[in-house]
């Protein structure tokens, strides 16, 4: 269910994007010198855009709580931390958690100082 739902949420996404990108723009970046009208003026909102962006921003808004509220039912009072130290990966109390050498990490020790390439 989870699966169906993210799917058709980025769907809705992606829809919602090329809606945007599809409109015409009316003037100033965030309605700076718009002019007079914008969405509550009669030539607003009659556009089939203008309608088919708020519609596909519902559904939006829709999926995204829906998604929330079916992560929230399957994590059902669950930590994060709980999940991570049950069954991934056992750790040995006597050694630690094995970690990579120290000596690859260093660079190549060598008695001669270093200096830049000559240009021959």
């Amino acid at each position: 269910m989870e699966n169906v739902i993210l799917v058709i949420h980025l769907i809705l996404a992606l829809s919602l994007i090329g809606v945007v990108l599809l409109q015409r723009s009316e003037g100033g970046g965030l309605g700076i010198g718009g002019g007079g009208g914008g969405v509550m003026s009669a030539r607003g909102a009659a556009t089939a855009l203008g309608k088919l962006t708020w519609v596909l921003a519902i559904a939006f808004i829709g999926t995204s709580i829906a998604l929330t509220i079916v992560a929230a039912r399957t994590s059902e009072d669950s930590s994060v931390i709980d999940r991570l130290g049950s069954e991934e990966a056992p750790v040995d109390e006597d050694s630690g958690p094995s970690l990579p050498g120290g000596d690859g990490l260093l660079p190549p020790s060598s008695e001669e100082p270093l200096t830049p390439p000559r240009a021959d």
